[in-house]
């Protein structure tokens, strides 16, 4: 039955019964699948019969729906057309993993962070009015998401402008690790007696029944809502402007759809609570919804011997804290992914999980360092693109001494555009006060955690997502660190190299001509670099390649590029990412798409070397 959907509107002609088979079988297509190729799991198996209701009552594309996150978008592609090519999910050249306006009119909304989905959909409601057109806004939002400031803001004013616009809350418990914070509280609360959904509308209607005085009591306004309100559910929702309608079961399609056609029939913002279960229908997933949140690709291995870069982080970490009691660490709903988890175990009192709330996790820490204990954040460098303000003005512009763990830096693979960490050199270079950092292997990254953790000035460390080595234990002085490391020696030309990069740039010295001697610097230290540290790497070679994995405007390779322009001696050359979007694929295609392999490098700088070489003979 899957195979001969062609578009949405196929739904509109199958009964229930059929419906529930094409559940079953959209569950079975995504396991097949995300065993192959990798990707979220547990969410989208959790939303197979409310994505099936909500595309049997709407008509996409010309109806709008926005996924928040767009993790679970994967039933929404099966269902529009894209079950051919399903099996490319993820890949270089396929389908992406989140919902992609060029791939499909389907995907009305780039998305792949979360808590965006509310302020996207009123935007586009407002435009629909404005323009006096008629479809459908829905937002499908987790409980997760809900919790980042922007979903309140955008709850705020949809529900001051009070258009028609249907926010549906997929409330299965929790984000990636379990929810925490106020608003979960409040959720539960309505989770545990579900049965009290319909009591509001079934109490006015009883009221406006009453012989002679029910109509002229149910006029009274807002005395009588507000009495009606503090006795019954979702009442925080309908203080924000909205009709709160739920919590419904939302693997029962029939009672979605009714829902849904509800919502829309009542007009103005309106906000649906469904409930579902993160990873239905596959046991191992329900029984371990954080485990299956993501799973990796089948042809993913990792060496023998090494160990992730957040395994190293985490251990480290807590061998610090054991040692000094003022440390304490904080995540955005990533404590699994970043490798707190333990030091959660260890030291509870001293784990802050914000939920999904990097610009609080920020501030936060601020706020702790004031009073003189050592945060240490630890955010992927995706997310951490939230919380710009925050690192600039809260926590740079006051010094604080506040470690950064700038988690998943460069390419992360299959992920794509919205996930990959190659700006984070661009827009933390700039700080005042901020010292950047970046280890070639587990080693480093223990050694600059606790060189970091006595410095009075804030502290990035940006680390890829890849295994590493851990060997003996380093110690650096500031002197050492900020002098880097001559990894090999040469005096024909000097290869830069950061972090993740230095055995790509060590190879790519041993590739070269024999005739071409190359000298290869372990950088360390992104920031501070100045001309003195160029003078000293660079010493007697004119010829300067920089390699990053990061975009090369406004990354390492620019400022040393400022800095050699000043000298007027050097040539310097930039191996990065160009001024695009990188697209989603395994990370070695993503290198070789980007000339940053050591065969493309050696290539390069055999090249550029020569034609010095013939330079300087005529």
């Amino acid at each position: 039955m899957l195979g001969s959907i062609q578009s949405p509107q196929d739904l509109h002609k199958l009964d229930h019964n059929e419906l529930a088979e094409l559940a079953k079988e959209i569950r079975i297509k995504i396991i097949e699948t995300v065993t192959n190729t990798g990707g979220h799991l547990g969410a989208n198996l959790g939303v197979v019969e409310l994505t099936i209701a909500i595309h049997s009552v709407l008509n996409s594309p010309h109806d709008k729906i926005i996924w928040d996150v767009g993790h679970q978008c994967y039933p929404h592609k099966l269902l529009t057309n894209r079950y051919k090519e399903f099996d490319t999910l993820r890949q270089l050249g396929g389908i992406a993993g989140f919902p992609c306006p060029e791939e499909s009119p389907h995907d009305v909304f780039r998305v792949g962070h979360s808590s965006t989905s509310i302020s996207a959909a009123l935007g586009i409601a407002v435009a629909r009015d404005l323009q006096q057109q008629d479809f459908h806004v829905v937002a499908v939002i987790g409980d997760g998401a809900l919790t980042g400031g922007m979903a309140f803001e955008a709850l705020n004013h949809a529900g001051q402008l009070d258009t028609d616009l249907v926010v549906i809350l997929n409330d299965n418990a929790m984000s990636i690790a379990e929810n925490v914070g106020a608003l979960n509280n409040y959720l539960n609360t309505l989770r545990l007696d579900p049965t009290l959904s319909k009591a509001r509308n079934e109490l006015e209607s009883f009221i406006k029944r009453i012989p002679a005085i029910g109509g002229s009591v149910s006029r009274l306004g807002s005395s009588f809502k507000d009495a009606i309100k503090s006795l019954l559910p979702g009442q925080l929702f309908e203080e924000l402007g909205f009709s709160y309608f739920g919590p419904f079961d939302g693997h029962n399609i029939r009672q979605m759809q009714r829902a849904l056609r509800d919502g829309i029939k009542r007009g103005g913002p309106v906000l649906i609570h469904v409930l579902t279960q993160k990873g239905r229908g596959f046991t191992p997933a329900e029984k371990n919804p954080e485990k299956y949140h993501g799973l990796v690709p089948s042809y993913s291995n990792s060496k023998t011997g090494t160990v992730s870069f957040s395994k190293v982080f985490g251990e480290s970490l807590v061998k610090l804290a054991e040692a000094d009691k003022r440390i304490v660490a904080i995540t955005a709903a990533m404590q699994d992914g970043t490798g707190l988890s333990p030091f959660a175990a260890q030291f509870p009192d001293r784990f802050f999980d914000v939920g999904i709330a990097e610009q609080h996790a920020l501030t936060y820490a601020a706020g702790l360092a004031v009073q003189g204990l050592r945060p240490v954040v630890a955010i992927y460098s995706t997310f951490l693109q939230r919380g710009y303000d925050q690192i600039l003005h809260d926590i740079c512009l006051q010094d604080l001494p506040v470690v950064i763990a700038v988690d998943r830096s460069g390419v992360v693979g299959e992920d794509g555009p919205t996930h990959h960490g190659v700006f984070d050199l661009s827009y933390l270079s700039h700080m005042p006060n901020l010292i950047i950092l970046a280890p070639k292997n587990g080693s480093e990254l223990k050694a600059m955690l606790q060189w970091a953790l006595v410095q009075n000035h804030p502290v990035a460390i940006r680390y890829p997502r890849a295994q590493t080595t851990v060997t003996d234990q380093l110690e650096f002085s500031s002197d050492e660190l900020i002098n880097g490391e001559v990894v090999v020696d040469g005096s024909d030309c000097t290869l830069l190299a950061v972090g993740g990069m230095v055995d790509c740039a060590v190879k790519a010295a041993e590739l070269l001509s024999p005739s071409i001697n190359c000298r290869v610097i372990n950088v360390r230290t992104v920031k501070p670099f100045n001309e003195r540290d160029l003078d000293r790497f660079t010493r007697d070679t004119n010829l300067i390649f920089t390699i990053e994995d990061n975009a090369v405007i406004g990354g390492f390779g620019s400022h040393v590029a400022r800095l050699a322009a000043a000298s007027g001696q050097k040539r310097v050359i930039t191996f990065g990412y160009p001024d695009q979007f990188v697209p989603q694929g395994r990370i070695d295609q993503l290198h070789s798409m980007f000339g940053l392999t050591p065969e493309q490098i050696a290539a390069a700088v055999n090249k550029q070397v020569q034609a010095q070489l013939e330079y300087r003979k005529n």
